[in-house]
């Protein structure tokens, strides 16, 4: 399938779910292509770079030749001519300026390298958005998960409210219990609607990446499961082969370079070649012609100081931009030291509320459960256990967010 085909099917499936009847989960892959094609800001790096490979295209061009006319030694009106050669002559003329193919060369190779950095930047801004994105859509599936365990929760309470109300009138529940079950369900409710309004902030903030309508809502694909993340510490070499800021400050040292060896070859001549012809006014002149040739001389100590400064202050540059890469590097090797250690411990208390927390929490509370149905228990102590599992489901899922956007900064930081 062709790319733009492909994004106008990926964009129709997303406008899809304007129909409430058949919404089609999105996958993150078909937001993150859609994003990569249809962002604006990406776009304006795309035309900024065509632009200089169109300067660059012509960089090689001379300039435009210079034709001119105008009368020489023509004697003022009302003056009286002795001789016919003291009439004068219509001159034309026609000059060409040659600028040293060298400059031209190193202008095309210069205009080229401010491409090549305009490339490198959309790389980089995409991977701030690729980054902003997949941070909202693993919110969202949060949200999601966090959405279901209210409703459960929102169930439970009701259960327990109908049990408490069909007991009070014989005795076996007392009316404080009802209130605090009814006031729980009210509360739950209220975080159910705070929760689906997250949702709809994240569908806003995934639209406006994808550059759709702010109003179009979708539905993502929930079926993502948690895994467990192994994070890798690496080296400066391959930061410095995998980072898009990293290669921009490459080729701006490159470009940098391309500027100051065109700077340098100011100080090679151009030519420039003229021709007259002058047509004699009088008879008893010959038509007569001219032919001139200048050349500049940079190498003149007022003339060279200019371009030789330039080049010293490029040199100072790029001085600069290597500090600011060993910089760069350094910062990011060590923040991806630190989150190697918090995503291995973020891992590890995921794993715990699956496998052991929530599971006994749970147990716990069922069992309570089923002594309150079966009057063997006070509701206040289902209610504890109740309470006990909630904090457990929304501390996991507090983590598994905390877990999924470090994973984020993790591959954003190296850009995978």
């Amino acid at each position: 399938m062709k790319p733009n085909i492909r994004i106008i099917f990926i964009v129709g499936c997303l406008l899809s779910a304007l129909n409430a009847e058949a919404q089609q989960p999105v996958k993150l892959d078909s937001i993150l292509q859609v994003i990569n094609e249809s962002n604006p800001t990406l776009k304006d790096y795309r035309y900024r770079a065509e632009a200089m490979i169109n300067f660059a295209a012509g960089a090689k061009s001379l300039m435009a030749p210079e034709v001119g006319g105008g009368a020489w030694m023509l004697p003022y009106p009302g003056t009286k001519v002795m001789d016919e050669r003291d009439k004068g002559q219509i001159m034309l003329s026609v000059q060409q300026k040659f600028t040293n193919p060298a400059k031209l060369r190193a202008n095309q190779s210069y205009l080229n390298s401010k491409a090549d950095i305009e490339k490198a930047g959309e790389t980089y801004t995409y991977n701030e958005l690729r980054a902003l994105a997949k941070t909202a859509f693993y919110q969202w599936l949060v949200l999601e998960k966090k959405k279901k365990v209210l409703q459960e929760n929102e169930e439970i309470i009701r259960l327990v409210l109908k049990i408490s109300q069909v007991r009070y009138p014989y005795n076996q529940s007392k009316l404080g219990n009802i209130y605090k079950a009814e006031g729980r369900l009210l509360e739950v409710q209220n975080m159910i609607l705070m929760n689906d309004n997250e949702i709809i902030q994240k569908n806003i903030l995934l639209n406006q990446l994808m550059n759709l309508p702010k109003e179009l809502r979708f539905s993502i694909d929930t079926t993502v499961q948690y895994h467990e993340f192994v994070p890798e510490l690496v080296d400066t070499a391959t930061l410095g082969q995998d980072r898009s800021d990293v290669r921009r400050i490459d080729k701006s040292i490159q470009s940098m370079r391309f500027n100051q060896a065109l700077e340098k070859f100011q100080s090679k001549p151009d030519f420039t070649l003229g021709y007259n012809h002058m047509i004699p006014r009088g008879t008893g002149m010959p038509s007569q012609f001219m032919l001139l040739g200048m050349v500049t001389i940079p190498l003149a100590p007022w003339s060279s100081k200019m371009y030789k400064s330039n080049v010293k202050g490029m040199g100072s540059q790029i001085e600069s931009m290597k500090r600011e890469r060993e910089s760069i590097l350094n910062e990011v090797q060590g923040m991806t030291a630190g989150m190697v250690n918090e995503i291995t411990t973020l891992n590890q208390q995921v794993s715990n509320y699956e496998k052991r927390i929530i599971p006994v929490l749970r147990k716990n509370y069922e069992t309570l459960m089923l002594a309150y149905e079966e009057n063997r228990e006070e509701l206040p102590i289902v209610i504890d256990a109740y309470e006990t599992l909630i904090m457990a489901q929304t501390q996991y899922l507090d983590t598994l967010r905390r877990y999924y956007e470090m994973i984020v900064n993790y591959e954003k930081l190296l850009e995978k």
